[in-house]
């Protein structure tokens, strides 16, 4: 008999070449405790596990596998899906999809219409996923991302149209063929065609609207009775279900009225109920197509075709022709089609689409470039490093696409009260039925009316729409200012953040040394020979600090010193050639002596100073003011004289003080982090305005100081470069990587910033705030609805004013709930952060080559 525990299973492993991998990996998992047998084979790249599933599960022995450095092998398919009419319809796919055996992870947005599963290609394929969407009733559409979401969309909008169109050609003639209003306005009669005959003939009545009904109720109506098929068919309740329960009971009352029994006809209030209603879907259709408005930006900015060099020959080719190496030529006004490095040419690159910064940025031979930029004034040549899936663009779509799949906190307890509403609706509308009709003794006519009203009034799509347009709007404006907030939850923790640590190095500093201060006391009596033979004294000696740069950069010309390579870039900022010294030693923890034209160069500590008896006055008195600044000073000496200081430092980043003090404005209390001693990190942090500073921190130790601080009860936000920081990242409420270049899908970061501006955090964070407010607003305005018109529909307003809502009007108010709560959540498209307001109004200048 087989034990119920024991299950067997195959994963696909990448990264095996050899019998020793084979190895590696099958120890792995024999090791976990609960794993009865695992067969690893390297032809097929796959393990095949027996493991007794009350002991272990898979997602351990996939850990168990990716320990050892290899990979379980996942595969993902994208796939549009159709026929989803309310948010549950995308909870109920997920969660049939989730329980296919195979299945890693399953996302269905209803807001996006799709579906992104993680499958086990093993165990699962992706026919089975599509068989089981279809099975479930509704349709489907693979591809790329481009493709589903042109098809869906066209296609939705056309069949929405066709409906609509359909819906209101049989429903306006329904309403004027109704006894009710041709008895309130006879004169109609005269107009209509059969207008005395149907006034004489009640049956002929019945069955001409009967007959203008049908198309209505089961031709534009198909897709509310389909969706609550396939609802009842697998015991749910949806929206679909109450829409239908309401225009079948008017229309099959309708036809026993018609032919069997005696009453009021209620053709024309099925007929409107669903014109209202499938008018409501296409609104809602057109306003909720705009907000995935910047996926659709962002994936036309890509460049179509690329011309490239092969075997010295240019041609153009499309852009996913382009392989790694080719070399690309991008004229004036182009897009660059992929990323790379500039190998030649000199231009000004406008890269405002990904970054959001509005100032053009200088590219020359050695500089990175973006795929989807625009090269402003000069060609260039570059040397292709990414393309297809690994460019900076492709990961910013598929980050921001994950983000409009992902749920905020607030959005799960919105599915649970989702998940009892529409049963709860039905047992209001009978309820009130029965309590009008049998309690209360009113007319049949008047408690039919109360029970199809409340029915068709309830909006369940209001509340299931709030938040996932929200986050699309709020996620998508971040990627359009080059914030990347990888999912709701971000959103969501980063309003209520508290706390925020920089880390310094890299983060509120550039994290490369340059040279801040030049202090000169001196003049040795012959300057240094230029490189063409002439003497330099009439070019330097009434320049000092050109000349005490000079020096500097000939002792360290040879040295890979991160202070010594700030000395020698800062000559080459100013124009200096240097010469290769003649003689060098570094001198470890000290500087270094160099000779060159016969002349000892000395530069660095007073240690070296005193070794050396150079004498240095009052120059002690200025080196300990800079060093009290937080800069690293060096002394320079020519054969015994010193001729002055040389301070360099990590500089801040331009807007770090700007940033910390708008923080501070909004109520959040900002710490530094570093490894630096607390003598320099002080100073660092006066610079920029923080006065809580965590100091001498081990890198291996910063996570411990974030936990520390939210074991006070605090939620804090950590901002790091998102590589050397990944752990501190991880471990705070909301970890934001700053200036991620090319690579964001590397990223820890919760956030991902593309510029190394801080001014993006609080963007981000300004965002999260407006986006966070907009969920709430339109939560509150769909609760209220509910709230509202459910008890007004149940005739709580009848006794005290004689008023009934009509399910015509039921239906309308209905519809528009919906397209209300979109369009709501649309305004926010206009919202740009305040801090970005302010960064525009600076940066209003024109840009342009000399």
């Amino acid at each position: 008999m087989k034990d119920p525990g024991k299950t067997t299973t195959t994963y696909e492993i990448g990264g095996m070449h050899c019998a020793s991998c084979v190895y590696t990996v099958e120890k792995a998992l024999t090791n976990v405790e609960g794993v009865d047998r695992a067969s690893v084979n390297l032809t097929t790249k796959s393990a095949k596990v027996t493991f007794d599933s009350t002991l272990v599960d898979e997602e351990s022995l996939i850990d168990a596998v990716n320990r050892t450095g290899y990979k379980v092998v996942f595969d993902q398919l994208v796939l549009g899906v159709g026929g989803m009419t309310e948010p549950r319809d995308a909870d109920f796919i997920q969660s049939r999809l989730s329980e296919l055996d195979g299945v890693k992870r399953a996302v269905v947005t209803f807001s996006t219409q799709s579906a992104v599963v993680e499958y086990n290609p093993a165990v699962c394929k992706a026919s089975d996923i599509r068989s089981l969407i279809k099975e479930a009733g509704f349709e489907i559409s693979g591809g790329e991302i481009e493709d589903r979401e042109k098809v869906l969309r066209e296609r939705e909008m056309r069949r929405l149209k066709i409906l609509t169109a359909v819906a209101w050609l049989f429903a306006i003639p329904s309403f004027l063929y109704s006894p009710g209003i041709w008895r309130s306005v006879p004169s109609l009669l005269s107009v209509l065609p059969l207008g005395e005959a149907v006034a004489a003939d009640e049956l002929l009545n019945g069955v001409l609207l009967l007959g203008l009904v049908i198309p209505v109720q089961f031709g534009s109506g198909f897709p509310f009775l389909r969706g609550a098929y396939n609802a009842v068919r697998h015991r749910r309740a949806n929206m679909d279900v109450l829409v239908a329960m309401g225009t079948l009971t008017a229309f099959f009352y309708s036809v026993l009225v018609t032919f069997v029994i005696d009453g009021e006809l209620f053709y024309d209030t099925a007929a409107l109920l669903i014109s209202f209603l499938i008018l409501g879907r296409l609104l809602e259709a057109i306003t909720k197509g705009r907000t995935s408005e910047a996926i659709k930006k962002l994936l036309g900015l890509q460049a179509k075709t690329a011309r490239v060099v092969r075997d010295g020959v240019k041609l153009e080719v499309p852009v996913e022709d382009v392989g790694l190496g080719d070399i690309v030529i991008i004229r004036p006004g182009e897009k660059i089609p992929v990323d790379g490095t500039v190998v030649e040419g000199d231009s000004y690159v406008d890269e405002k689409m990904i970054t959001g910064e509005p100032v053009p940025v200088q590219k020359k031979a050695g500089d990175k470039v973006v795929g989807a930029t625009i090269n402003k004034y000069s060609a260039l040549k570059v040397r292709a490093e990414a393309i297809g899936k690994d460019t900076l663009l492709s990961q910013i779509v598929r980050l921001v696409e994950e983000a409009h799949q992902s749920k905020p906190p607030i959005q799960r307890m919105v599915d649970v009260i989702a998940g009892y509403f529409v049963p709860l609706v039905i047992v209001v509308a009978f309820a009130s039925f029965i309590t009008w009709y049998f309690v209360l003794g009113m007319p049949f006519l008047f408690a039919f009316t109360i029970l199809i009203s409340v029915l068709v009034i309830a909006c369940p799509c209001a509340l299931g729409l709030a938040t996932p347009t929200a986050v699309m709007v709020g996620t998508g404006l971040g990627a359009e200012n080059g914030i990347l907030i990888k999912s709701g939850e971000a959103l969501e923790t980063a309003h209520k953040m508290d706390t925020i640590i920089f880390d310094k190095t890299g983060t509120l500093t550039r994290g490369e040394p340059s040279v801040t201060d030049i202090l000169s006391v001196g003049f040795p009596l012959v300057t240094p020979t230029s490189p063409d033979g002439g003497s330099t004294q009439e070019a330097l000696t009434e320049d000092p600090e050109r000349l005490m740069i000079l020096w500097a950069a000939i002792a360290e010309k040879n040295s890979e010193h991160p202070l010594g390579e700030a000395i020698v870039r800062k000559a080459e900022e100013m124009g200096i050639p240097v010469e290769e010294p003649e003689r060098f030693e570094a001198v470890p923890g000290h500087g270094v002596k160099a000779t060159y034209e016969g002349k000892e160069i000395l530069l660095g500590t007073e240690k070296l100073m005193s070794e050396h008896g150079v004498k240095m006055g009052k120059l002690l008195e200025a080196k300990t003011d800079l060093e009290g600044q937080a800069k690293t000073v060096m002394i320079l000496a020519v054969d015994g004289t010193a001729l002055g200081l040389i301070a360099v430092a990590d500089t801040l980043l331009e807007h770090s003080a700007e940033a910390v003090s708008e923080l501070k404005r909004m109520g959040v209390e900002v710490a530094m982090i570093t490894g630096d001693n607390r003598r320099t990190a002080e100073a660092i942090a006066r610079m920029v305005g923080i006065e809580k500073t965590l100091a001498e921190v081990l890198p291996q130790d910063k996570a411990k100081e974030v936990q520390r601080l939210q074991e006070e009860g605090r939620i804090v936000g950590m901002v790091g470069d998102g590589i050397n920081d990944a752990p501190a990242l991880a471990q705070a409420d909301l970890g934001i990587a700053v200036g991620s270049g090319t690579d964001v899908a590397m990223e820890t970061g919760d956030v991902v910033l593309i510029k190394s501006d801080l001014r993006d955090v609080v963007a981000s964070i300004q965002l999260s705030r407006k986006t966070i407010r907009k969920i709430k607003q339109n939560l509150f305005w769909a609760f209220f609805y509910n709230a509202a018109f459910i008890p007004i529909a149940a005739g709580i307003l009848y006794p005290f004013t004689g008023w009934l809502l009509v399910p015509e009007l039921a239906a309308a108010a209905m519809a528009s709930s919906s397209v209300s709560v979109v369009a709501s959540a649309l305004l926010m498209k206009r919202y740009v952060p305040e801090i970005k307001r302010k960064g525009t109004q600076e940066n209003r200048k024109d840009i342009s080559p000399d």
